[in-house]
């Protein structure tokens, strides 16, 4: 007997758009019929080692037989809050307004429901993005809404403005960096209409720029004025650590709006195992790996830029994260099949909203093996 034939609501998986990857067998399946074999450049999944300095830890805080703390260690925060202020610039992260969470796409998923959100509320994000926003905002009944520059919105009142903005920087997938004085604006804005922000900045620490300062973060001193109200920034070590499979990520800002989410983990048993928690005091303090794993991605980007630019594509933004935003001026799927002929498999502008449709994204993930495959590839097809 059906759902719908008792009478209960419709499913959560009916509620939401087909899983965009699986849209990719097709162009998969000519890509991996190539002589030379596939390149997946499709997904941005770490290939390279974990730090053994992270798995050492990991491993001598494998005796864990308690429930660990659902808001993490007083460690592990304080670690969060001493990595803000040596490598982002945020000296005033209060402890208490960091919480571990399991990996950053569960909390993105989740946001609007541990914030109460619901039928009638509004959730905003960029016109090209992480599509786990758009899905965040249906699991717990809102309204996704695109939200590109604060313009687009018009005049707003208390009752229709967004009750959760999202924003992503760098941005995934097109590696646009969010400035000082643009930030700014966006919590000037949202503290006049009481609208959270929360900042997807897990990429923070590829920035191809080299520009004193970084990437900004939305805690930043020079955004907030030390002032965390109603601000939440999202964090990922699976990009800067090769932690992917570990699972390691955190929130932090506004003690009051994480004390909110710290209350229905608890209820809902979303714990960061306890010997994740240590790896992840260690891949904190462990700068020195970041740095140079950040060469190995800058390498392999330079190599695989000349390539793709060789080819016919045109690169835009990209100043960050962990893709290359190509273009040639036609519809994403005709590229797709290009490359698939390659044995190169990319992403498709449209997996990250229509605005993306004339564009695809190449992820600078795959091994070096892999990504001079795809480079002599390329220049092989060249035009002349």
């Amino acid at each position: 007997m059906s759902i719908e034939r008792v009478g209960v609501r419709r499913p959560v998986a009916g509620r939401l758009p087909d899983f965009p990857w699986d849209t990719l067998a097709p162009a998969k399946a000519v890509a991996a019929a190539h002589p030379d074999g596939l390149v997946d450049l499709s997904v941005g999944t770490p290939v390279d080692p974990t730090p053994e300095v992270v798995r050492r830890a990991l491993a001598d805080a494998a005796d864990a037989p308690g429930y660990p703390q659902t808001h993490g260690t007083p460690a592990l925060r304080e670690a969060v809050a001493d990595w803000f202020a040596r490598r982002r610039g945020v000296p005033d992260v209060d402890p208490d307004g960091v919480l571990p969470t399991i990996g950053s796409k569960e909390l993105v998923a989740w946001l609007p429901t541990l914030l109460g959100l619901g039928p009638g509320d509004v959730v905003g994000h960029p016109e090209i993005a992480y599509p786990t926003y758009d899905v965040g905002a249906r699991l717990a009944g809102a309204t996704p809404r695109v939200v590109e520059g604060l313009a687009a919105l018009g005049p707003v009142s208390a009752a229709s403005a967004p009750r959760l903005l999202w924003i992503n920087s760098p941005g995934n997938p097109h590696g646009r960096v969010l400035g000082v004085g643009h930030l700014r604006k966006v919590v000037a804005w949202a503290r006049e209409h009481d609208v959270i922000v929360a900042s997807d900045e897990c990429y923070a620490e590829l920035d191809w720029r080299d520009e004193p300062g970084g990437v900004p973060s939305i805690l930043d001193p020079r955004v907030c004025d030390s002032d965390h109200t109603g601000l939440l920034a999202v964090y990922s070590l699976s990009k800067q650590s090769n932690l992917a499979g570990y699972r390691s990520a955190f929130v932090a800002g506004d003690t009051a709006l994480v004390a909110e989410l710290l209350e229905a983990r608890k209820h809902a048993g979303m714990i960061v195992p306890a010997p994740i928690q240590v790896a992840t005091i260690a891949a904190l303090a462990d700068s020195h790996r970041v740095a140079a794993q950040k060469e190995t991605y800058r390498a392999r980007r330079d190599e695989l830029r000349a390539a793709v630019e060789a080819f016919g594509l045109r690169i835009d933004h990209s100043e960050a994260g962990l893709y290359l935003w190509a273009t040639r001026d036609e519809p994403a799927a005709q590229t797709i099949d290009a490359l698939a002929r390659l044995g190169i498999l990319a992403a498709p502008g449209t997996f990250y909203g229509p605005a993306g449709s004339r564009h695809v994204r190449l992820a600078l993930t795959a091994s070096d093996e892999d990504v001079r495959a795809a480079a002599r590839r390329l220049a092989g097809a060249a035009p002349a």
